[in-house]
């Protein structure tokens, strides 16, 4: 219902009409060729459509972060980042739709879908905007002649760029996660293949970008300004989904609507390892934890710790007695409640 409703709203700022009157030169020679060439380039068509770019921008980090949770198995984590995947692009999207019918500007190709007729000014001049300016050069929309009035008005509406948005949005938010799911930025070295892998979502959203200049659809300001809404907007749902961006010992671990995360008690380098997709020194290794065992041992590979992380050989041979529960136990909050909850749970 909230998608649905964002959704309609969108579509209704698209549709209304603009905001301000916007001028345009129209110059030409003796020859007839035109002197102001930024706004006289041909209209091309679409690389690629506008839905197919929020199709792409949307589906792509979708699939992969549910391919991952064959690795991974957290259904928190599939959720949160669905979720931030979806509240990325559609809050970008929301927020350069609003931007174009405010501000907006003219695409390269204006004038050939305009095909402006300077004698019409004189007689379609209601804005008084028509010959003004330097030497007389600016008109508005009143002398095109162009009848399809949607059209033309897509021609307005260049900046910011949608594509640009879409991608950056979807795309960032796809590199923050897999850079968190990775540990390619975390305790340790990690290999150039991990490296290289995480910057592929980032040269797909700059080559769905820059796409748009090889037609002339867009000026590079366009873009500029897309990639940087979109990046924001990723940057900012990601924040919203998960405990942290670039702190490694937190940035992999998804929030929850209902429940604080205890940062202190995540801090143990027993807790670490949830929800990642990496399995290396130490990384992604799955042990229960929801319920410490009579003795207060957690189970540790070949060995067992107490509860409070000291080795257990440690603890009998200090006390001179055999292994029993400490007094002092783990923090309990943000730790998986319920039977047999195991670590994925807790996020």
């Amino acid at each position: 219902m909230e998608f649905r409703y964002q959704a309609n709203t969108r579509f209704k700022i698209y549709s209304a009409p603009l905001a301000a009157v916007r001028t345009f030169p129209v110059t030409f020679t003796d020859s007839g060729d035109i002197v102001y060439p930024e706004f006289a380039y041909p209209e091309r068509g679409w690389i690629i459509s506008p839905g197919l770019s929020g199709i792409l921008s949307t589906l792509v980090p979708i699939a992969v972060v549910l391919l991952a949770q064959i690795r991974i198995r957290s259904f928190w984590d599939a959720n949160n980042a669905v979720l931030g995947v979806l509240y990325s692009v559609i809050l970008s999207t929301l927020f350069q739709v609003i931007i174009k019918m405010l501000a907006g500007g003219f695409r390269p190709y204006f004038l050939s879908v305009c095909m402006p007729d300077i004698t019409l000014a004189a007689g379609h001049n209601s804005t008084n905007l028509n010959a003004v300016g330097f030497r007389q050069i600016m008109y508005s929309v009143d002398i095109c002649t162009n009848p399809n009035k949607q059209t033309l008005k897509n021609a307005m509406t260049s900046f910011p760029s949608g594509h640009s948005t879409a991608a950056f949005a979807g795309y960032v938010f796809l590199f923050l996660w897999m850079n968190a799911k990775l540990k390619v930025w975390g305790n340790s070295q990690t290999s150039f293949y991990w490296l290289a892998l995480l910057m592929a979502p980032l040269l797909g959203a700059v080559l769905m970008a820059c796409a748009l200049s090889i037609t002339q659809d867009h000026h590079w300001y366009d873009i500029l300004v897309g990639a940087a809404i979109g990046t924001f907007m990723a940057f900012a749902s990601y924040r919203t989904c998960y405990a942290a961006l670039w702190d490694w010992r937190y940035n992999h671990i998804p929030l929850k609507r209902r429940e604080t995360l205890d940062y202190t008690a995540w801090a143990d380098p027993q807790y670490l390892e949830r929800a990642v997709f990496v399995r290396k020194l130490g990384w992604g290794r799955r042990r229960r934890v929801g319920r410490a065992p009579r003795d207060g041992r957690l189970s540790n590979g070949a060995n067992s710790v107490w509860s409070d992380g000291s080795p257990v050989a440690d603890r009998a041979a200090t006390h001179g007695q055999s292994p029993r529960r400490p007094e002092t136990a783990i923090p309990r909050e943000g730790l998986p409640r319920g039977r047999g909850a195991v670590a994925d749970d807790m996020v």
